[in-house]
Order: structure tokens, then sequence, then C-alpha cells
């Protein structure tokens, strides 16, 4: 069953995502996005609300013995977000997730490093933060992302997202000031069915993005 409503691309989606940061009357001082997907739609975000575009990058953390299933995330600079009832269910132990906590910071850091070229990580002191992803399943890499940012000096954090479930928007927006999510249907199998195009956005694609 098709959703109600489909974006057209991630760009559309970002560009839908501005027009309703705009209604709320968002002042923001500067857009974050999450690479790669992110991208797309934080510039689109960025253009309209007039303000600066950059980075902030999260890895997932694998289960032992099932990489590809998330027991939590991890931000560049080491700030962690745990799935404990993911944890607890797939045996991993805590020694096996403190060492991929710190192989995946360093992933993060490398992946940061390599977008933002020779530019310096942006201050957020008392600023408005917009962090913008192209939509949300269970948002563990935006919960590690956001993480980042609770003790830092930014004077308020903003989630946009064109897409989520219901139980994950809920929970995110104890992790913000404000979440902006335009649709959260009851029926969500995952983001990609919100878009009529929703292909891989490469790393030379989304680094594009942010030499606009």
């Amino acid at each position: 069953m098709e959703p109600d409503r489909q974006f057209r691309d991630r760009t559309e989606a970002g560009e839908q995502l501005a027009d309703a940061l705009q209604e709320r009357e968002i002042d923001a001082d500067i857009a974050l996005a999450i690479p790669r997907g992110g991208l797309p739609l934080g510039r689109a975000v960025a253009d309209a609300l007039d303000v600066p575009l950059d980075i902030v990058v999260a890895k997932k953390i694998g289960a032992s013995g099932n990489p590809e299933f998330a027991i939590g995330a991890v931000a560049s600079d080491g700030s962690v977000w745990r799935n404990e009832k993911a944890f607890r269910g797939t045996g991993s132990d805590e020694e096996y997730f403190q060492e991929q906590r710190e192989e995946e910071a360093k992933n993060a850091r490398q992946k940061a490093e390599r977008y933002r070229g020779d530019r310096a990580e942006p201050d957020l002191t008392d600023k408005t933060v917009v962090v913008v992803d192209d939509g949300v399943a269970t948002g563990s890499t935006v919960r590690a992302c956001l993480r980042k940012f609770q003790g830092s000096d930014a004077d308020r954090l903003v989630l946009a997202v064109p897409v989520g479930p219901p139980d994950t928007i809920d929970e995110l927006e104890d992790e913000t000031d404000e979440v902006v999510c335009l649709e959260t249907p009851a029926g969500f199998r995952g983001v990609g069915q919100f878009y009529a195009n929703f292909g891989q956005v490469s790393d030379e694609e989304a680094m594009s993005y942010l030499e606009r």
C-alpha cells in the first residue's frame, strides 16, 4: 500500500521542511545535516533559511555477531546512545560495546574530517541549531548526534525530519527543544516508502552540497 504522501526526492522533502520551520517561526542560525542522506535536505533548508550548512556525524554500533543490527550509535566526539533492550537481547557485553564505541567514534571523526576538509567545526555558542536528516526509523544515529549537543553552549536544538514512526518521534522530543516532523504515519515500515526517488547518496554527491 502506497503512503498518503510521498516526497519526489530528498531536495523536495528539504524544501517542505524549510516551509514548516518558517511556519513555526524558528529563527535558525545554522543547519547541521547528517551525512549522507541528510545533506540534500540540509542544503534546501539552509538555502531557504539563509543560514550556513555544516554536518554532524554518527555511526551505528552493531551487535556482536550481527553488525547490521544496531544496539546504539556514537557521534564523532564519543557521545553515545545505547538501546538497552537491544543490547541485552543480543548478548553483547560491556567490553564489546566500549570497544565498538571507540572504533566507531574514530570512524565518525574521520568521516567528519573528510567532509569538512580544512574547515573548522562550527562554533554553536548561543546558536539555534537545526539538525536535519532524511527521516528516522529507530533513530539511533540521530539520537547520538543530538547527544553531542546536549552539553554544548548551543541555545536551542531543533530536529527537522520529513518522516518517522510516532513512537520514535515522541521519544526524540525528549532529546531536543523541538521536533519538526512532516509525517508520523501509524503504518510506518521504512523511510524509503515515503520517497518516489530514494537512491543512495554517494560521498561525492553529499560533499557537493557543502560546497555551495
